[in-house]
């Protein structure tokens, strides 16, 4: 597995994917915004295919894991954790003391996943995410780093 920068030419694969795996996907013009505002944005690419992303804003020492995403056939795999302990390292050595994130409260598989890897639940956004009907709430999670 290898873990490289996100350019703008990944974009339109990465958008794609994106599509596959949310219902309220981000756009290729997140993506962009993300990249020329200079948030850490990595993908991990296996045989010439983006298989896992994610973006990353950091200020001063806290971080903000906004994206991270497995596709659908390779999620369970390892890839996640793997990226996200990348993700771990590359904030400490730039100074991160502290990374949050909100995350889906009907999405279990990825609160568990935070939890293995010390995330707390620190709070909570009400009506943070779009869904079907109405709106679904965050769970904001912190880790020390």
């Amino acid at each position: 597995m290898m873990v490289q920068a996100m350019v703008e030419a990944d974009l339109d694969q990465i958008a794609a994917l994106e599509q596959q795996i949310y219902p309220f996907p981000w756009t290729r013009g997140n993506f962009l915004d993300s990249l020329n505002a200079g948030h850490a944005c990595w993908l991990v690419r296996e045989d010439k295919c983006v298989v896992a992303y994610a973006i990353v804003m950091q200020v001063l020492d806290e971080v903000h894991l906004l994206n991270i995403s497995v596709v659908p056939s390779l999620q369970n795999s390892g890839r996640g954790t793997a990226l996200l302990l990348h993700l771990f390292e590359v904030a400490r050595t730039q100074g991160g003391a502290r990374m949050f994130l909100e995350v889906r409260s009907g999405n279990f598989l990825a609160q568990q996943l935070y939890v293995r890897h010390g995330f707390i639940q620190i709070g909570q956004r009400r009506g943070y995410y779009p869904a079907h009907e109405s709106r679904e709430d965050a769970v904001v999670m912190a880790r020390e780093l």
